[in-house]
């Protein structure tokens, strides 16, 4: 029998559908994804944490969840260790899934992972919704249950998903030590095939006693100002000559640490299809992103410059600082399922490396 579930906005619009997932109460910020594949790579993506995500493509479940296959001490076809949304939205769902990498539907890793689920929601509709009034904080309720809003950008997400520890990955020429703010796994693969030895410290730890050939920052959930700590590492090492480079939130941290500043999107960036150009070229790229905050390009100091330009909006998609190795993009050149456009990224560190050793 389908247990109802609702989904009510914090203007109070509801929408009411199906439950094919834990069947508890949660709240948290209503935000929505347009790419047609990849939900098994989004709904571990740490970037998520805090949200309860739409996703906009109408056939979801219909190839699964992979294993849990484990290469080089991490899960091949997740992009961390567990779930971090908060609640999933979709229009349609199956429980019948084909796939010759899946070991289970998407409802039983929702229950597994202790997360709701609704489907039969007219997504559309709710797209438009957060499109036209912005991303708004929402709660999932099952069976009447209420629980109050929850807003998480009040909350230091960062330090929630980031790893309590140093940990060592591959076994390269190159050394670089990796600040973990809800690092996606693909980072780290990209890295250790390209010869690097990743060393993955917490968001907080200062490296400055560390040897290294680069420093690395990852993308991660919430409000950038948030990681105080961080900005301040970042704003030391500036004072040297190794090179660094962010994704994602690494891009936000390394724009505050050089003296710019951030601000919140209406409805963020997340989908497959973003078009970025590269300030100075005319090389356009399509490219992977999931963020609710962009550097604002007209704070960067004088030493400091916009490395890539969204061509939807405007907004900032990367800066570069003007004679010393550091660099970011606010998309992802990791991309786990895709495009891998902006790959190129990596191997520009990489060299970047090679010319300071």
């Amino acid at each position: 029998m389908k247990q109802s579930i609702k989904l009510l906005l914090e203007d109070g619009t509801e929408f009411n559908g199906f439950s094919f997932g834990c069947e508890k109460s949660v709240s948290g910020e209503v935000v929505f994804n347009t790419s047609m594949v990849g939900y098994t790579e989004s709904l571990t993506d740490p970037s998520y944490k805090g949200q309860i995500l739409v996703l906009t493509y109408p056939l979801v479940g219909n190839y699964g969840v992979p294993g849990d296959k484990l290469e080089n001490e991490l899960f091949r076809f997740y992009e961390s260790y567990s779930m971090h949304i908060s609640g999933l939205i979709i229009s349609d769902y199956t429980e019948e899934y084909s796939h010759w990498n899946g070991a289970k539907s998407l409802g039983d890793w929702l229950k597994e992972s202790q997360v709701p689920g609704i489907y039969g929601i007219d997504t559309r509709e709710l797209t438009k919704i957060l499109r036209e009034k912005g991303t708004m904080l929402g709660k999932i309720i099952f069976n009447n249950q209420d629980v109050p809003l929850y807003d998480p950008s009040k909350d230091n997400l960062v330090a929630q998903v980031s790893t309590k520890e140093k940990k060592v990955y591959g076994n390269g020429k190159y050394k670089v030590v990796l600040i973990d703010c809800g690092v996606k796994y693909n980072i780290i693969r990209n890295l250790i095939k390209r010869d690097v030895t990743v060393t993955l410290v917490p968001w907080d730890y200062d490296f400055s006693g560390d040897e290294y050939d680069g420093i690395f920052i990852s993308n991660g959930p919430g409000d950038p100002k948030q990681c105080k700590t961080t900005i301040e590492n970042l704003s030391k090492a500036y004072n040297g000559e190794k090179p660094i480079t962010g994704i994602c939130l690494g891009n936000q941290l390394m724009a505050l640490a050089a003296g710019g500043d951030t601000f919140k999107l209406k409805y963020g960036h997340r989908s497959h299809n973003q078009p970025c150009i590269q300030v100075g070229t005319d090389k356009a790229f399509v490219t992977s992103q999931n963020h609710g905050y962009a550097t604002d390009n007209d704070t960067l100091t004088n030493d400091w410059e916009p490395l890539f330009i969204n061509l939807n909006d405007g907004t900032n998609e990367g800066v570069k600082h003007k004679s010393k190795p550091f660099f970011s993009s606010q998309f992802h050149p990791e991309a786990s399922s895709g495009p891998t456009d902006t790959e190129f990224l990596f191997d520009m560190f990489i060299e970047n490396m090679k010319k300071a050793i």
